[in-house]
């Protein structure tokens, strides 16, 4: 299944809140046809609605997410949880939570295109995964610095996460420590989606 490209307010007004997909919201009122759908959800409706969230804020194929989730399923502690900490320090997320990109895809887009180094050189996968002690920066040409000013100068000034720290007159962020579950960007709860993984095997 290939990543969605089509229209973004269609899945906000199913899904709630996807701060990853577009930097845009809803006018007021626009967003109740969600709640005018009369009649029970079922189980496997809210289970699959949670990972639809996660796969749209992230950005994911759906073999993307399997993947994710299967390596996930191997590593210590509660697979939820270090699921997130995959998909949180990747680092098309990384430069969204930073303010450098409005969005994930136009953090992705940045990545493709060349703009970003990590620790001095020049990565173009946006799956890529960040670790602790790990120095993002703009590359060091006009284009590349004007693109992230003017992300940086558009995006309202929020708290940045604790395991972040950015030095917007450097052009730069650094990743502090790995993720922990208070500072993840999306209101989700991770351990439907492991559910909803789980039956389908």
């Amino acid at each position: 299944m290939s990543r969605y490209r089509g229209p973004r307010f269609k899945k906000i007004r199913r899904l709630g809140a996807l701060p990853g997909l577009t930097s845009k919201r809803p006018r007021v009122g626009s967003d109740l046809r969600n709640n005018s759908r009369s009649g029970k959800r079922s189980q496997y409706r809210i289970r699959l609605e949670e990972k639809q969230k996660l796969r749209f804020h992230y950005g994911l194929t759906e073999r993307q997410l399997l993947k994710y989730v299967r390596i996930a399923g191997k590593a210590k502690g509660s697979t939820g949880q270090v699921l997130l900490q995959l998909l949180e320090m990747r680092l098309d997320n990384i430069l969204f939570r930073l303010s450098m990109a409005p969005t994930i895809p136009g953090a992705r887009q940045l990545v493709n295109h060349r703009h970003i180094l990590v620790n001095g050189h020049i990565v173009d996968i946006p799956s890529y995964r960040c670790k602790p002690s790990d120095i993002i920066t703009a590359k060091d040409n006009k284009k590349s610095r004007a693109l992230i000013q003017n992300f940086l100068d558009s995006t309202p000034n929020e708290e940045l996460p604790k395991h972040l720290t950015l030095h917007s007159a450097q052009y730069k962020g650094s990743v502090n420590q790995i993720i922990d579950s208070t500072g993840v960007g999306l209101k989700i709860n991770e351990l439907l989606v492991v559910e909803y993984y789980s039956r389908q095997t």
